[in-house]
């Protein structure tokens, strides 16, 4: 089976045949890998076009540094927290829809709390008056090896601070619906049939900020610091938002003690890092893209009609070491909302066809981001393993989704 598939030039992608992707996708990814310091361009098999360059992939670049590869949502990434035994009771619909109509964060200086943040990350949440339970979860964080932050760029970020963002974004209680690496879920925490959250979001409006600062040019040494420096900020600001945002998931759940939380990793679908490529050291831009070293645990994200996959990585350079962050959209918004309005009423778009309830006032959200946008996530996983990118560990499946 042809997995990995050579296109012209630096470029490939990696899908297996039953994977459909858009012309137009490829097309940008040559097109991106044609720049002369591009080493090595690999599309995802969730690849899909975006404004000029393709959402789903990874690139190396010798020299340089390209933001406009990063993008507007900086930081953007998954968090996935293995809970315990905690009950999923009838009444955490009710409560969960509660929590994100209320004010997440009464009494906290937003201001001080975004600096924090932006300088150091989830355990910048630490001393601000916030419960235990995100003092410790923020304490569990890995050991944070990035460059300093920049200077953060403005002020008015802290509204953004705890809240989900649109497109598609989310926040979910999950269900782990099957383990396939009992060693590895249990190293994890994960159990069969019990509970998992999954948070994904970005850097929010600072993202956006960052990336209108730097357009689109390529950055030579004598600017890639300050780049990288911004990019760590945006970073960190969105790996403390998603702690926040599986803070409140615990709230409704009723979980105030740290005990019950039997693991968590966080991984960034947009970032720019320098890591070793064969026998060269590279500039390699994720965009849209997980990464997946030798052993480290990674998600590749469902639709909510369909399980996300929680993998371990293979290191695999063939692949940047990296695999798919989502399922891939196979229509675009636009369409979405004018076909899906014809196909689905506004009753049956708030339950699942797994079983799940979707909590979300947004109508024209919800027709943006039906399952029936994206493909199918069998095929993209199978595509990942068929070509020794990751295996699969264990699938969650959404109980409740909340997108704002």
């Amino acid at each position: 089976m042809d997995t990995i598939v050579s296109l012209t030039g630096q470029a490939s992608y990696i899908a297996n045949p039953d994977v459909w992707l858009e012309g137009e996708a490829i097309a940008q990814l040559e097109q991106t890998a044609a720049n002369p310091d591009c080493h090595c361009a690999v599309g995802m098999p969730d690849l899909h076009p975006g404004p000029g360059y393709p959402i789903g992939a990874a690139f190396g670049f010798s020299h340089s540094v390209h933001p406009h590869l990063v993008g507007s949502d900086a930081g953007c990434g998954a968090l996935v927290v293995a809970l315990g035994k905690v009950k999923f009771g009838s009444s955490v619909a009710r409560r969960l829809r509660a929590e994100f109509e209320a004010d997440p964060l009464p009494g906290v200086d937003r201001e001080a709390l975004v600096q924090a943040v932006w300088k150091h990350g989830p355990r910048g949440l630490i001393g601000h008056g916030l419960p235990g339970v995100v003092e410790a979860l923020a304490e569990m964080s890995p050991a944070d090896e990035r460059c300093p932050s920049g200077t953060l760029p403005g002020v008015g970020y802290g509204e953004a601070l705890a809240t989900i963002g649109g497109g598609n974004h989310f926040a979910e209680i999950c269900r782990v619906a099957s383990i396939l690496d009992g060693d590895a879920a249990e190293s994890f925490g994960l159990a069969s049939g019990g509970l998992a959250l999954l948070c994904h979001s970005g850097s929010r409006g600072l993202g956006k900020t960052i990336a209108e600062s730097w357009g689109k040019q390529a950055l030579g040494e004598s600017q890639i610091h300050e780049y990288l420096a911004d990019l760590a900020g945006a970073i960190r600001f969105a790996q403390a938002n998603r702690l926040l945002l599986a803070w409140r998931l615990l709230r409704s759940l009723g979980v105030n003690r740290t005990s019950k939380i039997a693991g968590a990793f966080d991984v960034v679908h947009n970032d720019v890092r320098r890591e070793s490529w064969r026998s060269e050291q590279l500039w390699i831009h994720r965009k849209g893209c997980a990464p997946a070293h030798k052993g480290q645990m990674t998600a590749v994200l469902g639709s909510r009609g369909a399980p996300s996959w929680i993998l371990q990585g293979r290191g695999n350079q063939a692949g940047l070491c990296s695999v798919a962050h989502g399922a891939g959209r196979k229509m675009r918004r636009g369409e979405a909302r004018e076909k899906l309005r014809a196909r689905y009423r506004r009753s049956q778009l708030g339950k699942s066809a797994l079983g799940g309830e979707v909590i979300c006032d947004d109508q024209r959200l919800l027709y943006e981001e039906h399952p029936d946008v994206y493909k199918a996530i069998e095929p993209v996983i199978a595509s990942l393993e068929d070509a020794g990118l990751a295996h699969r560990v264990a699938s969650v499946t959404a109980l409740l989704t909340v997108k704002k």
